[in-house]
């Protein structure tokens, strides 16, 4: 049995998951109870991959960046253009899903398939490196939300933990102190930080798989994009380009990825929980049907996710009614909201974390009426 710290999830409070009192003898161990919920989910046919979708979908977003490269020609010198770097954003985003299901071998059968598709897709489209994404999710699937072990709570600009936050100085803790604020905002640099910190991971002493390879790959799509764009287009208006297509792509992004656990029970070092309870207590869903499963590439069904990751985007949905059933009937918290409001609930959680960055000159009396 556990417990939950502060408030519920569905609230978006800050929480620690700790084990705190012995199981019921008498209920269903919870590794049996995994398992009765995988044999479920495998007889029902929904591990099976999905190829001809993904062919679709393959196909779909070829003809959507193939239309995005003829509009730019047609429309030459613009300022329409930027509205065709912001379609480029989203259409990379949309890229990037595809190469996260193939790091998690949704699409084919083969590992080595996927891996390589989701490689090429990955340096020579969207500019990233496949290896650092690969390394960094996975250790944010075996223990999300979990101090010390999953790196997307670790601090970045901005900080997920109080304990971050209170180390926060000078500039950097005006921004923390208003960062559920300044979130969107922030996040219109994020393509830039996605970019940097992958490339600058492939010269990380040790062994990097592919990392030459990928350097190249890398290498060639950047400077190819950025030659044509100020070949194409004048200096302004090229560097007006690159800017709306990485800042659409950052917001995209992470307006996808923070819903999902952002504002979700957060688990100290040493907490020990079950796969099970791990994964569904700490991912949030986003309701919204198939409309919210094309705009975030499958991320909506966040706790199916975890639970079946490599489970094929089509059978997503399916497996949403069977685990919310499961998880009523064994009584763990089942979260799931409306997309804004999940937004509205990161921005919250964010900006009462930044509390812990205050001046220390403040008024207390002024912070006291903040906190309410």
């Amino acid at each position: 049995m556990t417990s939950l710290a502060s408030s519920g999830a569905d609230s978006g409070t800050l929480g620690a998951l700790r084990t705190t009192t012995p199981r019921d003898p008498n209920a269903v161990p919870l590794t049996a109870s995994y398992s009765a919920l995988m044999r479920t989910v495998r007889d029902g046919g929904l591990l099976r991959r999905r190829e001809g979708f993904y062919y679709a979908v393959f196909a779909g977003l070829a003809v959507a960046l193939g239309g995005v490269i003829t509009g730019m020609v047609l429309l030459g010198d613009s300022w329409f253009q930027l509205l065709m770097a912001g379609a480029l954003g989203i259409v990379l985003t949309q890229i990037a899903f595809v190469t996260h299901e193939a790091s998690h071998r949704q699409i084919f059968a083969s590992g080595k398939v996927n891996d390589w598709v989701g490689r090429i897709l990955a340096t020579a489209v969207v500019g990233i490196s496949y290896h650092w994404w690969m390394h960094k999710h996975s250790r944010h699937h075996a223990k999300p939300n979990q101090k010390g072990a999953d790196p997307d709570i670790e601090q970045d600009t901005i900080a997920f933990l109080p304990e971050d936050a209170a180390k926060s100085r000078g500039a950097f803790a005006l921004i923390t102190r208003n960062q559920g604020w300044l979130f969107f905002p922030l996040l219109t640099l994020e393509g830039i930080n996605l970019h940097f910190r992958s490339i600058l991971s492939l010269f990380d002493k040790g062994r990097v798989e592919h990392r030459y390879l990928e350097l190249t790959l890398i290498a060639l799509r950047l400077s190819l994009y950025v030659a044509v764009l100020f070949w194409f287009l004048p200096l302004g208006m090229a560097f007006a380009f690159l800017g709306v297509q990485l800042a659409v792509f950052g917001v995209y992004m992470g307006a996808s990825f923070a819903p999902n656990h952002k504002g979700m029970p957060i688990l100290e070092n040493d907490t020990s929980l079950d796969f099970l309870h791990r994964q569904i207590l700490t991912s949030r869903n986003l309701k919204g049907g198939w409309w919210a499963t094309v705009m975030f590439g499958g991320l909506n069904h966040q706790v199916e996710h975890h639970l079946f990751p490599n489970m094929p985007r089509p059978a997503l949905g399916k497996a949403r009614e069977i685990v919310r059933e499961y998880a009523q009937s064994t009584g763990i918290a089942y979260t799931e909201t409306g997309v804004f409001r999940s937004y509205g609930i990161v921005i919250d959680y964010l900006n009462r974390v930044g509390l812990s960055a205050r001046d220390p000159f403040d008024c207390p009396l002024v912070n006291q009426f903040r906190r309410s």
